[in-house]
C-alpha cells in the first residue's frame, strides 16, 4: 500500500484557525473569536463627524432617550465621551454600536457641553 504523499497542514502558515465549532469564526490577527478580537479594535474610528442628537422612545416603553450619533471616535474614546456627558447631565447611558444613549431628554445640555469640548452638533429628530 502506497502511503499518502499528502503533507500535514500546518495551520498558522494559513493565517491560523478560521471558525472553532466552539466560539464561532476567529480573527485571523490573533487568534481570538472574533467578538474578543484585541488587534486594532481601538483604531477603528466609527461615525462621518457630522454629530446629531435624537430624542427617541420608540421600542423603549415610553421612555426617552437621547442619542448622540455619527461621532467621528474610536470606542475607547466614546467610552471616555459618554462618562463625561453621563457626569455633566447627572443620568444614567451606554454606548452601543458606535452611538451615544442617554437616559431622559438632554439634548441642549448634552449640544452645550459638546460645543465646550470643540464638537459642533446639531439636533434632530423627536
Amino acid at each position: 500500500m502506497a502511503k499518502n504523499s499528502r503533507k500535514p497542514t500546518n495551520y498558522s502558515d494559513l493565517g491560523g484557525l478560521v471558525f472553532s465549532t466552539e466560539t464561532g469564526r476567529m480573527c485571523s490577527g490573533c487568534s481570538l473569536p472574533v467578538g474578543d478580537c484585541q488587534c486594532g479594535k481601538d483604531e477603528i474610528i466609527t461615525g462621518s463627524g457630522n454629530v446629531r442628537l435624537w430624542y427617541e422612545t420608540k421600542g423603549r416603553k415610553g421612555k426617552g432617550v437621547t442619542l448622540i450619533k455619527e461621532l467621528a471616535m474610536t470606542d475607547s474614546e466614546l467610552l471616555a465621551l459618554a462618562k463625561k456627558i453621563k457626569s455633566h447631565c447627572g443620568t444614567g447611558g451606554s454606548v452601543k454600536n458606535g452611538t451615544i444613549e442617554i437616559q431622559g431628554e438632554q439634548r441642549e445640555k448634552i449640544r452645550v457641553f459638546l460645543a465646550s469640548q470643540g464638537i459642533t452638533s446639531k439636533m434632530a429628530g423627536g
